[in-house]
């Protein structure tokens, strides 16, 4: 969106000119015009002027550090009536020089210093301050931009003032998949246009607007949004801009942001990255730390409690995607006091998103967006964006007119698996043992409760190090998982490994990944989700404002008896163990399909669609024991 044209200074001024001029003049007088003023001298070699004071035909001589200058004995000092003609020679160093000149009788002194006229002294004394105090300016308005901005004025604000009547800005018909936050900030922008419809029922308005979510779920774009529907000045910048190395900049910038502010209210305020100024005070590692983030926060927590009551119409809109490590003095009623959560969509919200990004992009006739929103469950705004983008590419690279339905499952694949590795070739071993892996990974999670899809198996490398990949897609949305479903995806990463001791009677590198989610998983079963009989709902693993506290720590625990740790580890264990077992005993019930399908794995070395599920149908579970 553009930001409000201010007048430029011109490039340069009437001073600048006299300054160039009289540059020029100084340089002429002092450089140029006495190479001119010179008179011209002809050169010979040293050897021939050694030559001639040897003869005894140098009269005079003048010794420099760079020249020598001697002229020749005249025709009168000869008997005759020309005068001597002067030379000059580059001298070298030659001790005995003066004893030859001595000995031959000839005249010598050193060359005289240059006598400068009144004029070339005056320029000497007057121009350099002159060309300084130029160099001075020209920073200072390259710096700032010129006028009130400069090196002097380094604490002023940076914020991007947009304006309202600019084509090309963003509306909120531009932001889908977030319902519930464009109507709070609906509300924001309504009040802002209408203020008396809420101040004659009392009502009023929160002073700060927190946007809160993961990265990519269109946080700034609301923002936008809202810059393009408020029709009030909105003042953007990022919490990076406020803090630079001068001590003091910070809360400096955040004192003259408010102050344009306020004259400009009503108006909106909006920081991007908020928990770049507004990170907890306590998390320094010690109390009455005085550096410039803390500083700068302070300053913030003042502007914003000191608005008075005409200064009501000045809305402070901040985003961020880590909110559990900001100081609690943003959060309280009459700072943040609302925050407003923009997660990931929902289904309907991303079919939403992806039919405003397909409109910028040719679409085949085959192209089902509802089915793509189906099959991309966890994807943010950006994250569709990138996908629609993605598919365009693949269209283009084909050469085709419009974009297939093809080319947006291409595209799934290659935002969660990454791209097709086809220069790793696998040898014959290595490729069948993939495929047994992968082929375990499907049967077992086709069997499991609350597990996605199973919607293809290929044994092409995909990514930086998977040698091939099952892909299962959810045919909705969940937001939870009850102790079965979270077993039954354990055994589910131990598929693959399993496949690998029936068939094989032992193991490769392959399963590591697997493995350690596994492990995670069910470690988060025991200390987080309080899925543990012996242990109890307890959670033993620290919060998120701890884990903050304790930086570089991977999923720290709490204080605990080595007894409690004990038991943590021997629960975690026999979850493994459990669904280990319960995928050994799937694979050797059903080992003529896994053969089957490993086979045409084998041959076609991709797997999807209806001939999958076909096969995958055939699939039982092994009788409990």
């Amino acid at each position: 969106m553009p930001i409000k044209d201010k007048p430029r200074p011109p490039r340069f001024s009437l001073f600048n000119n006299i300054l160039l001029i009289l540059a020029g003049v100084f340089l002429f007088v002092s450089f140029i015009l006495p190479v001119f003023s010179r008179p011209q001298v002809p050169g010979v070699p040293y050897s021939l002027f050694i030559h001639q004071v040897q003869e005894g035909d140098v009269a005079r001589v003048q010794v420099g550090q760079n020249q020598i200058r001697f002229q020749l004995k005249s025709d009168e000092e000869m008997g005759g009536e020309q005068v001597g003609q002067v030379f000059s020679t580059t001298p070298i160093f030659d001790l005995g020089l003066p004893n030859l000149l001595e000995e031959k009788g000839v005249e010598f002194a050193a060359t005289p210093p240059p006598k400068n006229g009144w004029v070339s002294n005056a320029l000497g004394w007057i121009i350099p301050p002159l060309i300084f105090v130029g160099i001075f300016q020209f920073f200072v308005r390259r710096g700032g931009g010129g006028g009130a901005q400069g090196m002097l004025s380094i604490g002023k604000s940076k914020a991007k003032v947009y304006v309202e009547g600019e084509s090309a800005k963003t509306t909120f018909a531009d932001v889908a998949g977030v319902d519930e936050a464009k109507a709070e900030l609906v509300e924001v922008v309504d009040f802002l246009k209408t203020p008396g419809r809420y101040t004659q029922i009392g009502a009023r308005i929160p002073k700060g607007v927190l946007l809160v979510g993961p990265p990519g779920t269109g946080k700034t774009l609301l923002a936008k949004a809202v810059a393009g529907e408020a029709g009030v000045p909105f003042f953007s910048i990022s919490g990076s801009e406020f803090v630079e190395m001068f001590v003091g900049v910070g809360s400096s910038r955040v004192r003259d942001l408010f102050e344009q502010a306020k004259k400009e209210a009503p108006c909106i305020v909006f920081i991007d990255e908020l928990d770049a100024i507004g990170k907890s005070r306590s998390s320094s590692g010690f109390y009455g730390g005085n550096d410039e983030r803390e500083q700068t926060l302070n300053q913030l927590l003042s502007e914003m409690d000191g608005f008075a009551a005409e200064d009501a119409t000045v809305i402070v809109l901040a985003a961020t995607n880590r909110p559990e490590i900001l100081d609690p003095a943003l959060l309280r009623p009459g700072r943040f006091d609302r925050q407003v959560l923009v997660d990931r969509p929902a289904l309907s919200g991303r079919e939403a998103i992806l039919k405003i990004h397909a409109q910028t992009v040719k679409l085949g006739e085959d192209v089902d967006l509802n089915a793509i929103a189906t099959r991309t469950p966890g994807f943010a705004g950006a994250d569709l964006a990138n996908l629609v983008n993605e598919a365009a590419l693949l269209a283009a690279r084909n050469q085709r007119e419009s974009v297939a339905q093809a080319d947006f499952a291409e595209a799934i694949e290659r935002v969660v698996a990454g791209l097709e590795k086809k220069s790793r070739v696998l040898n014959d071993k290595e490729k069948k043992i993939v495929a047994y892996h992968e082929v375990g990974h499907a049967i077992v999670g086709s069997l499991m409760p609350g597990s996605g899809r199973v919607e293809k198996i290929s044994i092409v490398s995909r990514g930086m190090s998977a040698l091939g990949y099952t892909l299962q897609l959810p045919t909705e949305d969940r937001f939870l998982s009850d102790e079965t479903e979270l077993r039954g995806q354990i055994a589910t990463l131990l598929g693959g490994r399993s496949a690998e001791e029936v068939v094989f009677n032992s193991i490769t590198t392959g399963a590591s990944n697997d493995l350690q989610r596994a492990t995670d998983l069910a470690e988060q079963m025991v200390t987080t989700f309080g899925m543990s009989k012996i242990l109890g709902p307890l959670a033993y693993e620290q919060g998120s404002r701890a884990m903050f506290l304790n930086e570089g720590v991977p999923n720290p625990r709490r204080m605990m008896s080595e007894a409690t740790a004990e038991a943590i580890d021997r629960e975690v264990k026999d979850i493994v163990e459990t669904a280990h077992q319960q995928a050994l005993d799937t694979l050797n019930h059903n080992r003529d399909i896994l053969e089957t399908i490993t086979m045409q794995l084998l041959e076609t070395e991709a797997l999807e669609g209806k001939p999958l599920h076909q096969l995958l149908e055939q699939v039982q579970a092994a009788p409990a024991i």
